[in-house]
């Protein structure tokens, strides 16, 4: 066995985890406002988007290819992939995917520490590209396509990123005013337990758009490794071992469920009734399927997010807060460049040691990284049986004791 190949074996494992923290990172996107307002249990809702994100993960693969294509110039100008990043193995570009992995997967598992709702997307897109500079100079990062339409970088992650939680929070907002609007004066209780029964098929839904869309990104990344090793020539295709396992990893990820993030969406953000459950889980579905039929590598976690705020804006009298939102703002904003860096750091120590050594060593970094944080995690656990305890307000972290809220 070639040490290309070895590493190749590295950048699957590698990004293989990556997915299976994708899923858990992100459950809360589709299932935190039906774990808020009861419309399904806990355990009930991350079984159930486990297997959505396991169906969804099969429905398209316009984002995959939007991964293994628009993010490192790899290919020719007929198509084919350039024989300077795929020669001996292509090891070179081997590291800088497997330095762009860890950086991801450091900024996915301190995010979701600190119960951050930020971007898985944008830390897998951040660490590839800080690795690729690293690695091939700016230029070897594909901003603006061909430069003849929004493309590349520019046209399918960043802009995204910006317009997708303003339209979604856009819709929300529409949508829940209008629903409080045509419900004045029906009981409570009877609209609670109506929207509670919706809020299960939008959860649904929600569970499998995330499947055809964040699923789909590691899919593409492991395509982009096997193009570099030489193992897969075709760049409009992805092979089905690839879509399989990426799928599974996913959902088994979404199935562990990121508790801590589910808090902070479902509690932390809105005091959640059903209807604005309802009306925000519509609204971040019907983003992301269009989003995915496009091939626009969005941010899940910003839709929902996004969403989530809309629905406060809209319930008359609701109350937002604000200063929760604010701070996972700012983890968006630094949530690229924070994993870019790490993920040119990675590449740097793998340049120094080179070869196989340089991939072992950044792989055994990121095992102890990873460790340390899930211990961490540990002292303040969050689970299915506290995940809805209530919100300490005047905190915009809440609290961090166990036996006040369960963080």
């Amino acid at each position: 066995m070639t040490e290309s190949t070895v590493i190749l074996v590295l950048v699957v494992v590698t990004a293989l985890g990556f997915d299976f923290t994708n899923g858990f990172h992100d459950t809360a996107n589709a299932m935190a406002t039906s774990i808020a307002t009861k419309a399904l249990r806990p355990k009930v809702a991350v079984a159930l988007s486990g297997i959505l994100n396991l169906i969804g993960a099969f429905l398209s693969v316009e984002v995959a290819l939007t991964v293994s294509n628009a993010v490192v110039k790899i290919q020719n100008s007929d198509g084919t992939p350039k024989e300077s990043l795929t020669a001996d193995g292509g090891e070179a570009l081997l590291l800088i995917i497997l330095a762009g992995l860890i950086g991801g997967i450091i900024w996915n598992l301190f995010t979701w520490l600190l119960g951050l709702p930020s971007s898985s997307s944008h830390a897998l897109f951040g660490g590839l590209i800080g690795a690729t500079i690293a690695g091939l100079g700016w230029a070897g990062v594909n901003w603006n396509g061909d430069g003849s339409k929004l493309d590349g970088v520019v046209g399918k992650v960043l802009l995204p990123a910006v317009l997708s939680p303003v339209i979604a929070g856009a819709v929300a907002a529409v949508g829940t005013w209008l629903i409080y609007k045509f419900t004045i004066g029906v009981a409570q209780r009877f609209t609670d337990n109506g929207f509670r029964w919706g809020q299960i098929g939008s959860a649904s839904l929600v569970s499998l758009a995330h499947g055809t869309n964040d699923a789909q990104k590691t899919m593409g990344i492991i395509t982009l490794a096997l193009i570099a090793a030489g193992d897969w020539t075709d760049t409009k295709n992805i092979p089905f071992w690839v879509k399989a396992s990426c799928a599974l990893a996913i959902a088994l990820g979404t199935y562990l469920g990121g508790w801590r993030i589910i808090r902070t969406l479902g509690k932390g953000l809105v005091e959640i009734a059903p209807p604005q459950g309802l009306a925000a889980e519509s609204s971040s579905a019907a983003v992301i399927l269009a989003s995915s039929h496009l091939g626009f590598a969005l941010s899940t976690t910003h839709v929902a997010t996004g969403s989530i705020l809309g629905s406060g804006v809209g319930k008359p009298g609701a109350q937002v807060r604000w200063r929760v939102a604010g701070r996972m703002v700012a983890a968006w904003m630094i949530t690229l460049p924070s994993a870019a860096v790490v993920g040119a750091l990675m590449w740097w120590v793998s340049d120094v040691i080179g070869g196989l050594t340089g991939a072992i060593v950044i792989f055994v970094l990121l095992l102890a990284a990873a460790g340390a944080m899930y211990l961490r995690s540990r002292q303040t656990p969050i689970d299915h049986n506290n995940v809805n305890d209530e919100w300490d307000a005047s905190s915009a972290e809440d609290t961090r004791e166990p036996a006040k809220t369960g963080v």
